[in-house]
């Protein structure tokens, strides 16, 4: 009985402890893939050959496609806009607004960079969780490379 106490007591913090690590949503590779392709899918529908990348909320790409005859700028401007919604939390064409409108934040623009302060990126949340970011560059215009972000983004329910 006296053993059985003791090792209870022994394990009880161990347990404890484990239960007390903080777990966090993710963006799992199956779901940015998907993401991505829909995205590519909706501007190919439109005319627009671009650039789609994901990232994780770390800012890890998980995911880059390339459209057959897009220009090898919307590489980094995809990418960059993917880390830009990832990194802040918020679209890049709202970003540009509110620095447009407070240009004493034109500094946010040189904080990283990896960042793509222009329309075409989106935070990808599921369940409130901020799991990752998508960017699209190539489209003529950053309301038509968001346009397919957002097709991306319905296309995993994500908000």
């Amino acid at each position: 009985m006296i053993r059985k106490l003791i090792l209870a007591s022994l394990l009880a913090p161990a347990s404890l402890a484990a239960q007390e690590l903080p777990t966090a949503a993710y963006l799992p590779l199956d779901m940015a893939t998907k993401a991505a392709q829909a995205a590519l899918g909706a501007c190919a529908a439109d005319g627009y050959s671009v650039s789609v990348a994901i990232v994780a909320r770390d800012g890890a790409t998980k995911v880059h496609l390339k459209a057959d005859d897009s220009g090898p700028h919307t590489v980094g401007s995809a990418q960059g806009k993917a880390f830009t919604s990832a990194s802040m939390g918020r679209d890049t064409a709202g970003l540009a607004n509110f620095i447009g409108e407070n240009p004493q934040h034109n500094g946010l623009r040189y904080m990283d960079r990896r960042m793509v302060i222009q329309g075409g990126g989106l935070p990808i949340r599921i369940g409130g969780a901020l799991v990752g970011g998508i960017g699209v560059g190539g489209a003529p215009g950053g309301h038509l490379d968001e346009a397919c972000a957002r097709a991306g983004l319905d296309a995993i329910g994500a908000e």
